[in-house]
């Protein structure tokens, strides 16, 4: 059946005013041009919505039950014009696809001070690996990602740029005493146990990536999708984590970080979106607070 949103939006004003006249004034069109919108809504129905008279108009019983449907339909429509409107001068809807790490560590006071700015506008934040977010980004759920870089998953039709550097670090607890004033190599790290990120993470194809290069395998102990949770296991002793050294707990005795004899590269985070997909003023503002520390170029 097709539905025709104008004969509904004058049922709607006739209904909620019980006047023609009125509703004619509120949509500024003639009260005949209402008149004929009635009638036509009532034969393609096939029932009767108004009782005329020459003193007022009543809603028949299926006329109420029409308004039932139709009015909370007309209600959200004027929700989403509002917004709209609203938004126009605040920036609209934003979505960020960001790890957990990256949104609890990096993102949330960029996300506070765009909420005090733009407090109108509309955030929606997706977490997700920096592997997985490159797929968000590729489908069209979120309008820019912040992710870890190097990225694998990345293609060059993408706009992105580096905004913070980091690098990764060993951290142990007491347990592993005899290790704190010690550089290892990578061979004698594969004698500890290792917890790291899972395989669907761009940290684990890191590490990997690193001993492969020094033909060695790495075989962690625990794999997991928490950095926090990684933290707290080497807290209680389980093992030695990989982690980022932004993810270090400043206020904790009991983890040390443990060195190696080989410098570990450098990694970077970077803000990403697709320059050929037209996005809401949100983002746009939002991509101006991140000032690049150099451009990258796939």
């Amino acid at each position: 059946m097709d539905i025709n949103y104008e004969l509904y939006k004058v049922f709607f004003y006739v209904a909620t005013t019980l006047s023609f006249s009125e509703a004619s004034k509120q949509l500024f069109i003639s009260q005949s041009a209402v008149s004929q919108s009635i009638k036509a809504l009532e034969k393609k129905l096939d029932q009767t919505l108004f009782i005329r008279s020459t003193k007022r108009v009543q809603l028949t019983p299926e006329g109420e039950i029409l308004l039932r449907h139709v009015e909370p339909a007309m209600n959200l429509i004027k929700r989403g014009e509002s917004q709209l409107i609203d938004s126009s001068s605040t920036g609209g809807q934003i979505r960020i696809g960001a790890s957990d790490t990256i949104c609890r560590y990096f993102l949330v006071p960029y996300l506070e001070r765009f909420h005090k700015e733009f407090p109108n506008a509309h955030i929606k934040v997706t977490n997700q690996t920096s592997i997985k977010c490159v797929e968000l980004l590729e489908t069209g759920q979120v309008d820019l990602i912040v992710i870890n870089y190097p990225n694998s998953y990345l293609s060059n039709l993408y706009s992105f740029k580096q905004i913070a550097e980091f690098k990764d670090v060993f951290i142990a607890n007491r347990s592993f005493a005899e290790l704190k004033d010690k550089a290892l190599s990578l061979r004698d790290l594969l004698n500890y146990p290792i917890l790291m990120l899972d395989r669907k993470s761009t940290t684990s194809e890191f590490l990997h990536s690193l001993f492969q290069k020094h033909q060695l395998d790495l075989v962690p102990e625990i794999e997991l999708s928490s950095n926090d949770l990684l933290i707290d296991l080497a807290k209680i002793g389980l093992g030695i984590a990989f982690i980022p050294d932004y993810c270090v707990p400043k206020d904790s005795d009991d983890l040390f970080v443990v060195h190696t004899d080989e410098v570990l590269p450098t990694r970077q985070l970077v803000v990403v979106h697709n320059e050929h997909v037209p996005v809401s003023k949100a983002t746009l503002e939002f991509l101006n607070y991140f000032q690049p520390l150099s451009l990258i170029h796939i």
